[in-house]
């Protein structure tokens, strides 16, 4: 994903997040670490394994000290870092938002499809 995309990707999570009546920051915030768990349980169908590993991929290359472009590079070498931090959160809050919902939806009672799981939200656009 390129700089505009990673930009636009941003945008479309500030939006999604301020959006009246829809999970707030701090609710997405709280809902990850039961998102990863009923993921990784196979409770929660709305994120792949292979999202949330790249998501844990992300977390590594931000906090590791090594780097496709070198930090003593004047600001290209926080470039990368920025970019992976940009992605990295959008696609947190993002699914956290999904994951929010897919709770609200199941404490309300709705009908689920026979395996138990809602079905992936849509790709927003």
């Amino acid at each position: 994903m390129g700089k505009a995309g990673r930009a636009a990707a941003t945008w479309r999570t500030y939006r999604d997040v301020t959006r009246p009546g829809a999970p707030g920051l701090m609710a997405r915030v709280r809902a990850l670490p039961r998102m990863i768990g009923g993921t990784l349980r196979g409770e929660y169908g709305g994120l792949s394994k292979r999202k949330l590993a790249m998501m844990g991929l992300g977390v590594v290359y931000i906090v590791s000290p090594f780097d496709l472009i070198p930090e003593f590079l004047p600001l290209i070498g926080v470039t990368d870092d920025f970019g992976a931090f940009l992605w990295l959160m959008s696609s947190l809050l993002g699914e956290g938002g999904r994951y929010v919902d897919w709770e609200r939806q199941r404490v309300r009672g709705e009908v689920l499809p026979d395996d138990g799981h809602l079905p992936p939200a849509p790709p927003r656009r």
